[in-house]
């Protein structure tokens, strides 16, 4: 498949003046305050990237109520990662053609710098077909904040400088965001590349511990691509998955309902080594 080499200014100047800004933090030296600030936001923004873009609203892997919808919608826009409605959309072409010529992320087709960021920053991937997240569009709220995406990260952006100021605007909202945005990306190309296979799944999707542990358990990647609606992604005692851990505790809660579980078809039980 041959990609657009194409790319909006009105994303990738955005994009570009974030890292730029990094710089900023040189001269902010971080102490355990300002650090505190950029842990916690990446926490909160990271489970809303995990547990609403991707096992929400991507695979529908447990139930929300229209109110607990709309603000998982809000949290995992906070991230800057465009809207749920796009977000879904893409990704379930992704699983629909994963490693093939048509996925929109492929590290084996694209290369690595095009499945870790360029397709995000090009224009080819700009909209998605309504039907492929009908589920989703029904609910006009949805719709809404999907269209004005940028709205939530403002408005995180916004709470963290009047709340802490500049020091803490730096820390916790830059810098936490474009490590939130490379450890996110980081599952679409590098999951794809190192790491170890349990299941012989028809793509090259890997298990790797390490992006497990700063995605939350995204990193257990070829566990998801085998049983991609499971809400757990982290299968072994051992395997951290912190958003399944969290979502757990929102159904004792009463907030999450009906988590599907990790379930291996009897056909495939042989394929699990």
């Amino acid at each position: 498949m041959t990609h657009s080499a194409k790319y909006r200014f009105g994303v990738v100047i955005p994009f570009v003046l974030l890292h730029l800004g990094v710089a900023a933090a040189f001269l902010v030296p971080p102490n355990r305050s300002l650090l505190l600030w950029m842990a916690i936001t990446y926490s909160i923004r990271m489970f809303g990237v995990t547990a609403g873009y991707h096992r929400y609203f991507s695979h529908r892997s447990y139930r929300l109520g229209r109110v607990g919808q709309f603000l998982m919608a809000f949290l995992a826009q906070t991230s800057g990662q465009k809207g749920v409605l796009w977000w879904a959309a893409h990704h379930r072409d992704h699983h629909r053609n994963s490693d093939r010529d048509l996925d929109v992320h492929s590290p084996w087709h694209g290369g690595f710098w095009w499945s870790h960021v360029g397709w995000i920053l090009s224009n080819e991937h700009d909209a998605y077909e309504p039907k492929k997240v009908a589920d989703l569009a029904r609910f006009p709220e949805l719709q809404w904040i999907d269209r004005h995406h940028w709205v939530p990260t403002v408005v995180f952006a916004a709470c963290i400088l009047l709340t802490g100021g500049v020091a803490a605007f730096v820390w916790g909202y830059v810098v936490s965001t474009v490590l939130l945005y490379h450890c996110t990306f980081a599952i679409n190309s590098l999951a794809h590349l190192f790491g170890t296979r349990r299941f012989e799944t028809p793509d090259h999707s890997r298990n790797n511990w390490l992006l497990a542990l700063i995605t939350f358990g995204e990193g257990w990647h070829n566990n998801h691509h085998f049983s991609m609606g499971s809400c757990r992604q982290g299968i072994r005692w051992w395997e951290i998955d912190v958003t399944y851990w969290v979502l757990r505790l929102l159904g004792v809660l009463g907030i999450a309902r009906d988590l599907r579980p990790f379930q291996i078809p009897a056909a495939r039980a042989q394929e699990a080594k």
